[in-house]
């Protein structure tokens, strides 16, 4: 059975609520994150982006292109409370709702509980209905899987949607720049542009042999995206992979020494989400970016699950020393993957948890 998916993105999300919030705002060119030397722009008003202005730059490089930028400290407890709101009224058309961010969600609509036969018109609706219960905008994306869904739901923003029926989507695809397709990112997508793949049309030219040997096991799902075809559901109890967190430091880190001081703090802050998700992991990954931008990753799987900063800091200790460092550092990261919710952990009459040992500061 074709099914009907709609995905939902709200349209510069951080930046909006502070232009709704701060009337002031309104019209101007902002960005939410930090203007200082570290700093990174979390989303930007769409009066920013004419200028260049892009999520994950720097601020000193987001201000070089926009002197006149405005940057706002971001308010999470907001946009929480905001997104919140916005996938309420998503649950009262289906139950099937897969959120990926805060502002951003895959529905299936193929049986809702309006019994609206009609995707499009569906979108339609929750789009009205959130600027009336919000004042914020979002726009659509329509389509017979989730990948198509995706990309078309950024055709015609902000605010805007377009609906890619099952007898367009190859046509569709086919005119699409590979750089657009969800799940090329920019080094694939160089890599492709020298194989002379430039349009989903090309890719599609392209034999499952001649991807396979040029992308290896990716080779088999780019050869399906560039037909159409994608089987992932709306998933709405999403597993989540890893729990990790990460710190940029103010001025780059010399010392491994230092960074073993920096890595606790982190690893206390990876601690502290682990309890609260109520998980443990085998696989601990330290990823360091350096100052010239370049960014390493060091794994290593244990033989038991592990959730305490003690468990934690011993490999990442043998990480940090295992081989040298070639320039200062920058950020530091810490992740925990191959977790215990993962269900081929989990013997089928044992329930999906285990018990944590859970540390308290003293009074």
């Amino acid at each position: 059975m074709n099914r009907k998916i709609i995905h939902i993105d709200m349209d510069a999300f951080y930046a909006s609520v502070e232009q709704l919030d701060f009337p002031a705002l309104r019209g101007k060119a902002i960005a939410v994150g930090g203007a200082e030397p570290r700093g990174v722009v979390a989303t930007a008003s769409y009066e920013a982006r004419k200028f260049g202005v892009r999520s994950a730059i720097s601020g000193v490089q987001a201000r070089k292109l926009c002197p006149h930028l405005i940057f706002v400290k971001p308010r999470f407890d907001r946009y929480k409370q905001l997104s919140m709101q916005i996938r309420a009224i998503f649950y009262e058309y289906t139950d099937l709702v897969e959120p990926l961010s805060l502002d951003e969600a895959y529905l299936d609509v193929t049986e809702n509980k309006k019994g609206n036969p009609s995707a499009t018109l569906i979108a339609q609706e929750i789009r009205q209905r959130i600027f009336l219960e919000t004042g914020l905008t979002a726009s659509a994306g329509i389509s017979v899987n989730k990948f198509v869904a995706k990309i078309a739901s950024d055709y015609h923003k902000p605010n805007g949607q377009k609906t890619v029926p099952e007898a367009e989507v190859q046509e569709f695809l086919d005119v699409l720049d590979i750089k657009k397709f969800y799940g090329i990112g920019k080094v694939t997508a160089e890599k492709m542009y020298l194989l002379g793949i430039f349009k989903g049309k090309d890719l599609r030219s392209k034999s499952l042999a001649f991807l396979e040997r040029n992308f290896g096991n990716s080779g088999h799902y780019y050869y399906e995206l560039s037909r159409g075809i994608h089987r992932s559901e709306v998933q709405p109890f999403r597993i989540r992979k890893s729990v990790g967190a990460e710190q940029t430091f103010a001025e780059n880190l010399t010392s491994e020494i230092y960074m073993e001081r920096e890595l606790s703090l982190i690893a206390q802050e990876v601690v502290q989400r682990l309890q609260k998700q109520q998980v443990a992991g085998k696989t601990i990954t330290l990823k360091i970016k350096y100052s010239d931008f370049s960014t390493h990753t060091r794994s290593k799987t244990l033989k038991n699950f592990i959730c305490t900063h003690e468990e934690l800091m011993e490999p990442l200790r043998e990480l940090l020393y295992q081989d040298r460092l070639h320039d200062s550092v920058r950020l530091l990261g810490v992740s925990l993957s191959n977790l215990n919710n993962d269900p081929e952990h989990l013997p089928p009459s044992r329930p999906q948890y285990i018990q944590l040992k859970l540390v308290f500061p003293e009074e």
